[in-house]
């Protein structure tokens, strides 16, 4: 009878809950036979010359993981080492697997005998899952859990990303205080919120805590610029101040930064090379775009003779690692259970990996290559719908201009004052800005017979 031994690897950024998978996948492993070995730091050391096993893995037992899924962060760390092939993410968008990397993973695991790998991460890491899983064989069996509080994985029926729910729990709780501290002290914020291609934590967030606006990527077409991003925001402060209002609490998307183009576009803003992270996305915490905005408001307001104090602040790093929610935690003992039902006696799981998910509570796997972009071999992402319902909600408690405004003539005349421009000269400079995506595409489809 072959040993049955499971390699648990994290990578990616952290999300609450991690320990929580870990400890509820390790009990379930344990109880089923299996010897259960995490490897440090993601696929760091296992792809690297200097792997040494004693010092880059842990052998895990019950006693070991019994009341870990209280905690944030997580006990096997995590990095955003890749299985990618970096070389190639320069010349194409169509991502590949580095064979060597492949190949190194694959012979330190067949060493120690693991013929199970779980691996608990983001989209990345559920592509360096897969292009194990395919090389590997049937030698290897493969299950991804799914975790990012941007909550971008496409998951059935909507399902949010472990972590997210946490991740909102906390970041509610700041933005809560920022608006009291607006408030108090008559102020803007631009708060920036994590979400490298989604606005989901921004929207949610926004909505509720109530925030003044949120402006996610999904509300503004590719290669927009800062201009037109700077007049919604904008707009919306001249509105709150025809409303009697000075304050205001705006949070803004870090993956709104795409919308202003490529990394060509971005370096040509920025004057000034814009490194990338392992994986060839643009490291966003080097786009600095709460503080473009910034500039770009300020000088409109002095243009007009006032002072606009505006503060900057940054929400995601301090939600990461916190403790999960009890949601969070029931949530993901399920999904470490779930993962360890796959690699028993019975179960199919594809030459391509599998990632596991919940349904109506129940266990659903995915195959890995099901959920997978042909045009550039990565994972889906899943972006908030802005014809949604949800989005819906979440606008219509929102301060922003609409057009509505524009067709009222005291409001008009309110925000004409406010911007020292007439009202005719107002909705003419502001009508774009007032008018919602999806009515500008509407607008540029071509009518058919």
């Amino acid at each position: 009878m072959v040993a049955k031994r499971l390699g648990i690897v994290v990578g990616g950024g952290p999300a609450p809950g991690i320990n929580a998978v870990i400890g509820a996948a390790v009990i379930q492993a344990v109880n089923q036979g299996f010897e259960v070995i995490g490897f440090y730091d993601g696929f760091k050391w296992l792809c690297s010359k200097e792997f040494d096993p004693p010092t880059h893995s842990v052998r895990l037992d019950i006693r070991r993981v019994a009341r870990i899924h209280f905690d944030g962060g997580s006990i096997l760390r995590t990095s955003r080492t890749n299985l990618l092939d970096e070389e190639g993410l320069k010349h194409s968008t169509f991502v590949c697997p580095d064979p060597h990397k492949v190949g190194l993973v694959l012979g330190r695991l067949r060493e120690l005998g693991i013929n199970c790998l779980l691996t608990i991460g983001g989209d990345d890491t559920a592509l360096s899952a897969r292009f194990l899983a395919e090389a590997g064989g049937e030698n290897l069996r493969v299950v991804h859990v799914p975790k990012t509080i941007d909550n971008d994985v496409p998951l059935p029926q909507n399902q949010a990303t472990f972590g997210f729910a946490t991740a909102r729990f906390y970041g509610t709780q700041l933005v809560k205080n920022l608006m009291q501290d607006s408030q108090t002290t008559g102020r803007w914020y631009l708060v920036t919120a994590m979400g490298r291609s989604a606005g989901w934590l921004t929207m949610s967030l926004g909505l509720a805590a109530g925030a003044t606006l949120s402006l996610i990527p999904e509300e503004f077409e590719e290669h927009s610029s800062v201009q037109q991003i700077a007049d919604v925001l904008e707009g919306a402060i001249l509105k709150r101040r025809a409303m009697g209002r000075p304050d205001g609490v705006a949070l803004i998307a870090e993956g709104l930064a795409y919308r202003l183009g490529d990394r060509e576009e971005l370096e040509r803003l920025l004057g000034r090379e814009v490194p990338v992270d392992a994986a060839g996305h643009p490291r966003l915490a080097e786009v600095p775009l709460a503080d473009i905005l910034k500039r770009e408001i300020q000088a409109r307001f002095k243009a007009r003779g006032e002072n606009l104090p505006l503060v900057l602040h940054i929400i995601g790093y301090e939600l990461r690692s916190a403790d999960p929610t009890p949601q969070d935690m029931a949530y993901c003992r399920s999904l470490g259970y779930h993962s360890i039902r796959l690699f028993e006696e019975g179960s199919e799981i594809s030459s391509s990996g599998v990632l596991v998910s919940l349904v109506n509570d129940n266990m659903v796997a995915l195959d890995l290559k099901d959920l997978v972009d042909p045009k550039t071999n990565r994972i889906r992402t899943r972006l908030v719908d802005i014809r949604s319902d949800f989005y819906k909600v979440a606008r219509a408690y929102q301060i922003r201009l609409e057009r509505s405004d524009l067709e009222d003539p005291v409001m008009l005349a309110k925000l004409a004052v406010e911007a020292h421009m007439s009202p005719a000269e107002f909705k003419a400079r502001y009508l774009r800005a007032a008018t919602p995506l999806w009515e500008l595409q509407q607008a540029a489809e071509p009518v058919s017979d």
